[in-house]
């Protein structure tokens, strides 16, 4: 069973912003995912995706986050159980990725 997306924004003094997810990120929501991170980014200076509440993220997901990082400042905020996965799918290599 899927545990369900969330996605709550919020803004900086700076004007950057934070997008922070919980749950899973996979084929079923990563549209949904996708939509928020393009509203965030429109929106912002830059954007920290706090991933730390994600217990579980598929290709799909990672795609998603790849196709932004060649055009926008993006960040991410990770837990020790999603490392693995950024970094062997090379998106550690293209924007931060701090491990909390």
């Amino acid at each position: 069973m899927t545990t369900a997306l969330t996605l709550v924004a919020s803004a900086g003094d700076d004007g950057n912003r934070t997008l922070t997810v919980t749950g899973e990120v996979d084929l079923s929501n990563v549209a949904e995912f996708g939509a928020a991170l393009d509203r965030e980014l429109a929106a912002g200076v830059s954007l920290t995706v706090d991933l730390t509440g994600v217990t579980y993220i598929d290709s799909a997901g990672i795609a998603a986050l790849f196709d932004r990082t060649a055009t926008h400042d993006l960040r991410l905020a990770a837990p020790r159980l999603l490392e693995r996965v950024l970094r062997v799918s090379g998106l550690a290599q293209v924007t931060k990725v701090m491990i909390r």
